[in-house]
């Protein structure tokens, strides 16, 4: 079984994490991966889909916090704009964006005949970063077939993590980077409530960072120098949040960020999208006004806190279950895991 942050007795803030410490803790999230692990190739999709029934039609409020915009993904101007998340959210390698956004396309168009003909066209939402130096990212490898794959796996439960999908060539501090997720549960008027992050960990620089319990892992410094990656967050909720809220929820995934030591690069894209499965927005909605619940501004700490501390724990479970890897040309990049090992104790 997979090692995570929390079996070498480090712990991430002070909330309690959901059943499975997880973004899939939220109800109806669900997570898939295609994994391409040969030859040169480290590299893979990653989907995560907000519920599983047509999202063009039940579409989810969201927002995106663009903390550095050193990237290439693809739907966040309408995300933005809108507040609204209407595709499966995909996740690859920088040249795989428009692959990732034909094979989004083509499944909304089968569910949907009605687009583009009696209603608008779909806004595929595609996040990147560049998995260049462990994996031949020249070879553009991902095909539509790829993506279909990790959609197709997409499932409720625990979620496979490190270098696996999206993960499988990316780096974070010198180590080999990763997927990674983690949660966190709250109360709210006595009912509990959920915070979820998957974390795509591909940024920092060797040295840079920070334990929970305060060491400095400081692998041997190898490949680009200075910040050249980037790291992609998706937080999930089951609480009600306008898509205000939700921005202001996505920020706080850049304190977690910070809490590792991280300042941001210029060359690194780092981008937070944040969405509540609550009240999802009919697409065939008949009336001229509709109900919109929202939390408390007084109370939205709680989702502070969460998106900060899942956001933290989330990258170090990539970075502690990916193993060490050798890919293209050799270029290597050792385990966190197996450097908690050595310095266990």
């Amino acid at each position: 079984m997979t090692e995570r942050l929390r079996d070498f007795g480090l712990i991430c803030g002070t909330l309690q994490p959901g059943p499975l410490n997880a973004i899939t803790d939220v109800p109806g999230v669900r997570v898939g991966h295609r994994t391409l692990n040969q030859g040169d190739l480290r590299t893979g999709f990653t989907a995560l889909l907000p519920h599983d029934g047509n999202l063009f039609r039940r579409k989810v409020r969201a927002a995106v916090d663009v903390i550095n915009g050193f990237g290439k993904s693809a739907g966040l101007m309408q995300l933005a704009e809108l507040g609204q998340i209407e595709t499966p959210l995909l996740l690859g390698n920088t040249l795989s964006v428009g692959t990732g956004f034909d094979a989004l396309v083509t499944r909304a168009l089968a569910a949907n005949p009605d687009i583009g003909r009696a209603t608008g066209t779909v806004n595929p939402v595609v996040l990147e970063c560049n998995d260049g130096y462990l994996s031949d990212i020249r070879a553009r490898a991902l095909t539509e077939s790829d993506a279909f794959a990790a959609l197709n796996a997409a499932a409720a439960g625990p979620v496979a993590e490190g270098a696996v999908g999206a993960g499988t060539g990316m780096s974070a501090f010198g180590f080999k980077g990763g997927i990674g997720t983690a949660s966190r549960r709250f109360d709210l008027d006595g009912t509990e409530h959920t915070l979820g992050v998957l974390a795509l960990a591909n940024f920092g620089t060797a040295g840079d960072l920070v334990l929970p319990d305060g060491r400095r892992p400081a692998p041997p410094e190898t490949g680009p120098k200075g910040e050249r990656g980037s790291v992609i967050l998706i937080v999930a909720t089951d609480v009600p949040l306008e898509s205000r809220q939700l921005h202001r929820v996505a920020r706080r995934g850049g304190a977690g960020l910070a809490r590792l030591g991280a300042f941001w690069g210029h060359g690194s894209g780092d981008i937070a999208v944040a969405f509540t499965t609550a009240d999802p927005i009919d697409h065939d909605e008949p009336q001229d006004l509709v109900p919109l619940r929202a939390l408390n501004e007084s109370r939205i700490d709680t989702l502070f806190r969460a998106a900060a501390e899942a956001t933290q724990e989330a990258v170090l479970n990539a970075l502690v279950a990916a193993p060490a890897t050798t890919g293209r040309d050799g270029h290597h990049r050792p385990s966190l895991g197996d450097w908690l090992r050595a310095n266990a104790g």
